[in-house]
């Protein structure tokens, strides 16, 4: 992999938002979760479709703190509309596992 410059990570807006609404996505051509992030008054909520059906539940979503890249453009995921890229790392076999501050951190606060 090549190397970056500390200005080229700075490019990236990766922030934490709280999920306020998770719903099944029966049409995406894999297992995916619709999400509802709250990013705070800064960003707003975004949406996010996320390949995360093994280890969560749409119910257990609701609440949590998650990061994301708030700065890719919008992305069409089937009918739906994709605004942010929710972060994750894959498991041992291959199901992602949602990356998320060790401690509750406010809403909308970037990586740094």
């Amino acid at each position: 992999m090549s190397e970056i410059t500390f200005d080229d990570f700075m490019k990236v807006d990766i922030r934490t938002g709280r999920v306020v609404r998770a719903e099944p996505y029966p049409e995406a051509r894999k297992p995916a979760f619709k999400l509802w992030v709250d990013f705070g008054p800064e960003i707003g909520e975004k949406r996010s479709s996320a390949q995360i059906t093994v280890h969560y539940s749409p119910e257990e979503l609701v609440g949590r703190q998650v990061m994301a890249v708030v700065n890719f453009p919008p992305r069409q995921i089937g009918k739906f509309m994709s605004e942010v890229l929710v972060l994750g790392f894959e498991d041992q076999a291959g199901a992602i596992v949602l990356a998320q501050p060790e401690r509750d951190t406010p809403i909308g606060a970037r990586l740094c």
